[in-house]
């Protein structure tokens, strides 16, 4: 359902914008659900970084990414973006697309669909 674009290496203080399409297949329409990004740094647990909700386009950032990273969605083109400025070596790590069980950006909403993640190395 879900595929990310947009992982490259980059020297730190550079910028990457990350896509992530989501197709609709049979029961899953992307502008119901609240998109969000997740990344894994190497030896470390995978962690939220940013959601938009579905119901008002509103965002939440996790504190190592704000005022850095921006993320927003095109629901003609049902793909979430990820703007990410001002990269420093300890955002290295495999990002992920997720879209949420719901409409909302809340802790208790869930993961439901996954993509298969795309690679960022940001070197020092």
């Amino acid at each position: 359902h879900l595929v990310e674009d947009g992982g490259e290496s980059v020297q730190s203080g550079g910028s990457l914008r990350l896509s992530c399409a989501a197709s609709g297949s049979s029961g899953f329409d992307p502008d119901y659900y609240a998109f969000g990004w997740f990344r894994q740094a190497p030896g470390k647990e995978r962690e939220r970084i940013s959601c938009i909700a579905s119901s008002d386009g509103s965002t939440t950032y996790a504190d190592p990414v704000k005022g850095r990273f921006t993320i927003t969605r095109d629901n003609d083109k049902d793909t979430v973006f990820l703007q990410m400025d001002h990269l420093k070596s300890e955002d290295t790590g495999v990002y992920y697309c997720a879209a949420f069980r719901f409409t909302y950006c809340r802790d208790d909403n869930p993961p439901r669909y996954w993509g298969q993640g795309t690679q960022v190395t940001v070197s020092a």
